[in-house]
């Protein structure tokens, strides 16, 4: 069994900063690329930022230059710094991973959080 839980949400100003984090548990062997989605209200799930194994990363172009994503291969734990918050910026993030349980695993599964709600508003 994998598990994947964020922390770090809640309510900032417009302008303000919250840090993110994901950490994966369970039996886990190897973890490929790791990253966060956000869905507002009424809106499809968007890829916001990930990272793959060598360090790696890509932005939605609504993010670029406001959020930074890393891991903690040690810990098996991806990040997500977010400043200059707009309220646009408002929506429920998933945490996600690609990982194999085991060495004789050909595929990695895909996991996903139970997401954390993250609220921008004056």
């Amino acid at each position: 069994q994998v598990q994947l839980v964020e922390s770090g949400g809640g309510l900032v100003q417009p302008g303000g900063s919250l840090r993110l984090s994901c950490a994966a548990s369970g039996s886990i062997f190897s973890i490929n690329d790791m990253g966060w989605y956000r869905q507002a209200p009424g809106k499809r799930h968007e890829l916001v930022a990930a990272i793959n194994s060598g360090g790696t990363t890509k932005y939605a172009d609504s993010v670029k230059g406001r959020f930074t994503i890393s891991r903690d291969n040690a810990k098996n734990t991806v990040y997500l710094q977010m400043n200059s918050l707009k309220p646009e910026d408002t929506a429920v993030y998933y945490c996600t991973a690609e990982i194999k349980s085991t060495a004789y695993e050909l595929y990695y599964g895909d996991y996903w959080g139970p997401g954390t709600q993250v609220t921008v508003s004056s």
